[in-house]
């Protein structure tokens, strides 16, 4: 309820003809005060800003939970990925021509000595057997040769870069060697 005070005054007027006494009263109401304080308004709205807050924060993480078990069921569902295997290289394949056909007549040759090749390589791996074998550091070694139309490979395993550039020197100076794929490894 509305509190209301009335105010009265008297004041004198006076004119050069007459003096006269006039009452004036003013009526002042003011609100009812409802006992709430702006400190505690101002606490009431913050409150409720707090707690919109932490409504909009639970709704957006159970939105992220939900995605993440969306995700995990999926993973779940998928098969574990494939793991390959690549295995080491292996010797390349031995391409056999086919024979000419029978319409067509065969090749001669005049004059073209016999090739020697397989007698050659016989002899060059005979020689290079016999270096290794005979070197008393070459022949501790195990390094093996495989010579194929006078290119020799040879593989094994060596403990010094020296120790096979000395290896792949002396099967070079052997008679009949053409060329060395060196592939001995250190270790």
């Amino acid at each position: 309820m509305a509190e209301q005070q009335t105010e009265s005054r008297r004041v004198v007027v006076e004119t050069p003809s007459a003096r006269r006494e006039v009452s004036h009263s003013e009526s002042v109401q003011y609100p009812e005060r409802s006992g709430v304080s702006g400190a505690a308004l101002a606490a009431i709205v913050i409150g409720v800003v707090a707690l919109a807050a932490i409504i909009i924060l639970f709704v957006l993480n159970q939105n992220q939970q939900d995605a993440l078990n969306a995700n995990a069921n999926t993973a779940q569902q998928q098969p574990p990925p494939t793991t390959i295997v690549q295995q080491p290289a292996q010797q390349p394949p031995i391409v056999v021509q086919q024979p000419a056909p029978a319409t067509q007549p065969a090749p001669v040759i005049i004059n073209q000595p016999a090739p020697a090749s397989g007698s050659d390589d016989g002899s060059i791996q005979a020689a290079i057997d016999k270096k290794l074998n005979d070197d008393p550091i070459f022949s501790q070694l195990g390094i093996t040769s495989t010579i194929l139309d006078g290119k020799v490979t040879l593989t094994g395993t060596v403990k010094t870069e020296a120790l096979k550039a000395q290896v792949e020197r002396a099967v070079r100076n052997v008679k009949g060697v053409k060329s060395i794929d060196n592939q001995i490894t250190i270790g």
